[in-house]
Order: structure tokens, then sequence, then C-alpha cells
């Protein structure tokens, strides 16, 4: 459920990534090839339901566990950015800064048939606070784009980050000693209120990933682990590409519906326009649509910082 604040805040997300392009006159997205979307998932060890395809001869597979919430679960930390591509097509950067699992190891106490004593075994934290998100973004994710990111692109870099409480503050001083260091100025932005639709992992690339990580068996934390990654690695960049794209498309809906979220995606057909050559890298807006959002935002006085669109 939307509040009004909600509708204009989205509204002018989606025209705050718009440029006037002067060669063919019109209003299309910006590249965002300096944008990361950051955001957690918990990734589940077993689905809590199934489909098999059984024999009539067959019996019924028994699965059964204490409770769903006692499913073997752990939470990872992902960024990613839009794919990079140089002027003869040749992909330079896949966009995937890199997933990271929260879970710690410690040695076992005693002997069992799995482990022997001071094995180390691996367990998932049982709550992630903003200490935990904090040492995450600053050991992991901020070394992983300074280690990636082409020596071409810009290191004016933002990340996109949503609005849960253990997320730390844009100001906080730990984080811009690090990010603000080796050439790079990175910054860290709150996305949109209640609007999972305009962050790229949360509109399709996390259930892409799942999908491909639920096909592999896993009976153990470090097992889910390991599949996570292999999913990850697995996951071709023109999958990414075609999420981000899906973004522009979200937030064309966006305008379009004046910053509600009942609106119905409409299907681009990317496969078929790329295999055709004219799949565009970013799409148009329409023009009526953009000047009735902007009058809408300056008649409540929330259209600061789109004069370019004016």
């Amino acid at each position: 459920m939307l509040t009004d604040e909600n509708k204009y805040k989205r509204m002018y997300f989606g025209l705050s990534k718009l440029r006037y392009d002067r060669i063919s006159n019109s209003l299309r997205f910006k590249e965002m090839s300096c944008e990361i979307h950051m955001d957690e998932k918990w990734f589940y060890i077993t689905q809590d339901q199934a489909k098999f395809f059984l024999l009539s001869e067959e019996l019924n597979p028994y699965r059964a566990c204490k409770s769903k919430s006692l499913t073997t679960k752990v939470m990872f930390m992902a960024a990613i950015s839009r794919p990079m591509y140089d002027r003869n097509g040749t992909l330079v950067f896949d966009g995937k800064i890199g997933i990271f699992p929260f879970p710690f190891q410690e040695p076992t106490r005693r002997n069992s048939k799995n482990r022997v004593a001071g094995a180390l075994e691996t367990k998932s934290i049982p709550s992630i606070t903003k200490q935990v998100v904090k040492k995450m973004l600053i050991s992991k994710i901020i070394p992983a784009i300074k280690s990636k990111w082409p020596a071409s692109a810009s290191k004016n870099i933002s990340i996109q980050q949503d609005n849960a409480k253990p997320h730390i503050k844009c100001t906080d001083h730990d984080f811009l000693n690090a990010a603000t260091t080796d050439g790079f100025n990175i910054s860290l932005n709150q996305q949109t209120p209640n609007s999972p639709d305009l962050n790229v992992l949360d509109l399709g690339f996390f259930r892409s990933i799942q999908s491909l990580q639920q096909s592999k068996r896993a009976k153990t934390i470090h097992q889910l682990v390991l599949n996570v990654v292999q999913a990850w690695d697995e996951e071709p960049a023109l999958c990414l590409d075609d999420v981000w794209l899906s973004l522009q498309v979200v937030m064309l809906e966006v305008m379009k519906s004046k910053g509600y979220n009942d609106f119905k995606l409409p299907h681009l057909g990317k496969q078929a326009q790329r295999a055709a050559g004219t799949l565009p890298r970013n799409l148009d807006a329409n023009q009526d649509i953009v000047m009735e959002c902007l009058q809408d935002l300056n008649a409540v006085g929330k259209d600061q910082g789109l004069e370019e669109m004016k």
C-alpha cells in the first residue's frame, strides 16, 4: 500500500533517470552504468513445496521437518551494476560485483558421525544487525567494487540500498573513509520507500539465481553457500542486462500510473529483438506523460532538481 508521498517519490525516481537526447529530440533513460544496486536475500536449503513426477507404482516422497520456520537458510548480500560494453559491443564487465554470505565458522565441540571434534562447521548468523551489515559493506562490497570496476569507467559510483533498519546511513564516517580512497568516490543512497520493483535484484535477478540454486542438492549450510555462489557465477550477463532494461519499463509504467504499483508489466520480447538486432540499450519516455508527472510534482513542490526535464 502506497501513500501519496510514496507515489511522488516513485515518480521523481523515474524522472530523475531521464535525459534529453538532442540528436533524437526525445527523453531517453540514462545509461545508469555507474549505479550499483545492493540488497539482501534469504536462500533456503529446500522449498516448502515441491513438484514430483512419479510412476503409478511409486510412493509419494515423504518430506518433513518440525516447522517451516526451522528450514536451514542463509542470508546473502549481493551487489550488481549494469553490464558494460565497448564500442564494438564486446563485454567489458558483466556487472556482477559479488554475492557474499553472512554465515560464520566455529569448531565443533564433540565428535559426531559427520565430523570430528574441532572441525570447522559453517553456521548461519541468527540476526543481521547494523554492525554486521556495515562490516560486510566495508570489508566485502567496497573492495569487490574497486577490484572489479573497469579502469575506463567513471569512479563516481552510487550504491542504492533499501530502507531496512540494519542498513547504515549515507553519512556513516567509516563508510565514507573506505569509499573515497584509491581514486573512487562511492556514495550511498536510499531507495524509494515501498518500492522493491525499483531494485534490479528484487525485480528479477534474485529469482533467476534462486531458480538455479534450487536445481542443485544441498544437505549442509556449506553446500548451500557453494550452490548459491555457483548459481551466481553461472548466470549470464545478458540476463542481468535484460533485468536492467526491465527496470526502465517499470519506471515508465510508474510514471504512466502516477506513482502507483498496480500496473501490469508489458513484455518487450527482448530475445526476439536481440536476435533481430533491434533491442534498444535505453528506452524513450512519452513526453506527454513526463510533462503530466512534472506538473503533479510541481503542484506539491517536489520537482526540485528536475529542471532538465522542463
